[in-house]
């Protein structure tokens, strides 16, 4: 596995991936054995550092370079005991960018209606932050809820898309205007 910290606006982001271009983490930090932690114990492996990640690097940089859609063909693999648990990642990536959805929307997209508790569990154990864009998920009332890596960075994720697609609403009102 490689481990590679990329300079953002919202502060270092860490990836660690496969040779193949898989990431198996990525968070805003610069500890590699913290961001290893997130990693399910049957997919850890010894970390080299490596200062660019080819595809996955780029299409990070291409993400912060306006192309919203970049990071949604880099293949990611986390390991759950749950069935729900991957549904809802897969999910998270289906959420558009600058179209933040509610914890209860989201439960309504991975069909678990009223799993509420265990769609705001997938974001709590998503290892794959950008990636899998927990980010986009808000507290039912438009608010920031919560985030692994500081809500200045979650809210730096969501102005960037919002601001890249144009609209100038408030999470708030995005989430009111979509009803979920």
């Amino acid at each position: 596995m490689y481990g590679s910290t990329i300079g953002t606006p919202a502060g270092p982001l860490t990836i660690l991936a496969d040779p193949d271009g898989v990431v198996y983490a990525a968070g805003f930090r610069t500890d590699v054995e913290e961001l290893l932690g997130r990693v399910h114990p049957r997919l850890r492996g010894p970390v080299r550092a490596r200062g660019d990640l080819g595809p996955v690097t780029a299409a990070v940089r291409s993400y912060l370079d306006c192309d919203l859609t970049a990071l949604d063909e880099v293949p990611v693999r986390q390991h759950t005991d749950g069935a729900f648990m991957a549904h809802a990642w897969q999910t998270l990536r289906q959420v558009k960018p600058g179209g933040p959805v509610t914890y209860t929307g989201f439960a309504e997209l991975a069909g678990r209606p009223r799993a509420v508790r265990a769609a705001a569990a997938a974001c709590a154990r998503n290892a794959v932050a950008l990636f899998v864009p927990c980010h986009r998920v808000l507290r039912t009332d438009g608010g920031l809820g919560g985030y692994r890596w500081g809500l200045p960075v979650k809210t730096w994720l969501l102005d960037h898309e919002r601001g890249l697609t144009g609209d100038t609403r408030s999470p708030r009102s995005m989430v009111e205007a979509a009803g979920r």
